[in-house]
C-alpha cells in the first residue's frame, strides 16, 4: 500500500470513527436524556440480536426498532473493511479487538448516563464488522483498487441481506406466537370465586347498541370494583373494549394492575360517549387486577398467551 493511499485511508477511518462516536454519545438527544437518568443500565443477556426481518408491505413506514437494529449492523460494516486493510489483521485478532472496544464503549455509555450497556448492541455491531471483513477478504482479490472497492461493496450488500434472511429464519423458529384468545373470565380468580362479569347485558354507547359476546365488567350502584386473576407467570396480550354508556350519570375510570404495579389507566373525565379499544402486552404475569370506578364499562376482554411453537 502506497504511503499516500495509506494516509487517505487513515483519514477516512478517523473521520468515520468520530461520526460513529458522536452518534453513540451525543446523538439522538442523549445529553438531554442523561439529565433525567440517575441509574446505571446494564443489559447482559442477549435477547434481540436476531430481531431483523425483511420489511412487509404493511411495514413500509419502517418501525424505529427495525431501523435501530439495522443501523447497529450496517453502520459498523466499514470498520470491518478499513481497519484490517490498514493493519493487515486476520479475522480472529480483529474481531476480538473490535468486540473488546465495543464493550468498552457500551460501558462508557452506561457510566456517563449517555446510553446503556446493551450486549445486543455489541453483538450486532460486531456482526456488522464481521460482514465488512468477509466482504473485504473476497472483494480485495480483484486487480485494482476500484474493482476491489466495488466488489467489496457488492459483497457487503449480499452478506447483509443473507444475515437479515438468517435473522428472519431464527425469528420464525424461536419467536413466540400469539395463541387463541381466551375470555378473561375463563381464567381463575385469585379469590376462587366465580366472576359476575361473565353474564353480559346489552347497553348503548353513542347511540350504538353493544351486545358483549364474552364478558362485561360494570359496577352499577358501587363506587369501585375489582377483579383479580391468576395468570400463572405467562406472557401474552390483554385486549378489550371500554366506554361510558349513554345517559350515564357519572364519569368513569379503569385501571389495570400487573403483578401489583399499575400498567394501564383509562378515564372519561369529559363524559364522552364513544367506544374505545385497548391492547396491553404482558410479560411474565402472575396476577392481573382490573379495577373499575364510576360508570365506565369494560367488555369482551381477552387474553392471548405468547409461546413458542414447541410449547
Amino acid at each position: 500500500m502506497e504511503v499516500k493511499q495509506r494516509k487517505i485511508i487513515i483519514a477516512i477511518t478517523i473521520f468515520y470513527a468520530i461520526v460513529i462516536l458522536y452518534l453513540m454519545f451525543f446523538g439522538f438527544g442523549r445529553i438531554d436524556a442523561s439529565k433525567q437518568t440517575h441509574e446505571y443500565t446494564f443489559m447482559w443477556l442477549p435477547d434481540s440480536v436476531f430481531s431483523l426481518r425483511f420489511p412487509r408491505t404493511s411495514d413500509l413506514r419502517f418501525s424505529m426498532i427495525w431501523l435501530f437494529n439495522f443501523s447497529n449492523v450496517a453502520a459498523f460494516i466499514p470498520f470491518g473493511v478499513l481497519i484490517p486493510w490498514l493493519f493487515r489483521l486476520k479475522f480472529l485478532p480483529f474481531i476480538s479487538l473490535f468486540l473488546a472496544g465495543i464493550l468498552l464503549l457500551e460501558t462508557l455509555q452506561a457510566l456517563t448516563f449517555l446510553g446503556s450497556f446493551d450486549i445486543n448492541d455489541a453483538i450486532q455491531n460486531s456482526i456488522g464488522a464481521a460482514i465488512g471483513y468477509g466482504a473485504m477478504a473476497f472483494g480485495f482479490r480483484a486487480s485494482n483498487i476500484w474493482s476491489k472497492l466495488a466488489r467489496t461493496g457488492m459483497l457487503a450488500v449480499v452478506l447483509t441481506v443473507a444475515f437479515v434472511g438468517f435473522s428472519e429464519a431464527v425469528t420464525a423458529t424461536f419467536a413466540k406466537k400469539e395463541g387463541p384468545a381466551i375470555a378473561l373470565t375463563d381464567l381463575p380468580e385469585a379469590n376462587g370465586q366465580s366472576s359476575a362479569a361473565n353474564h353480559p347485558q346489552p347497553f348503548a354507547i353513542g347511540g350504538e347498541k353493544i351486545v358483549p359476546q364474552l364478558n362485561l365488567y360494570a359496577i352499577e350502584g358501587k363506587k369501585t370494583g375489582s377483579y383479580t386473576y391468576r395468570i400463572g407467570g405467562k406472557e401474552g396480550i390483554l385486549a378489550g373494549y371500554y366506554g361510558l354508556p349513554d345517559q350515564a350519570s357519572k364519569d368513569g375510570k379503569i385501571t389495570i394492575f400487573v403483578n401489583g404495579s399499575e400498567r394501564l389507566t383509562v378515564s372519561n373525565e369529559n363524559g364522552d360517549n364513544q367506544i374505545n379499544e385497548f391492547e396491553l402486552p404482558l410479560e411474565k404475569t402472575d396476577e392481573l387486577t382490573v379495577t373499575l370506578e364510576g360508570d365506565e364499562k369494560l367488555w369482551d376482554v381477552t387474553f392471548k398467551e405468547m409461546k413458542h411453537w414447541w410449547e
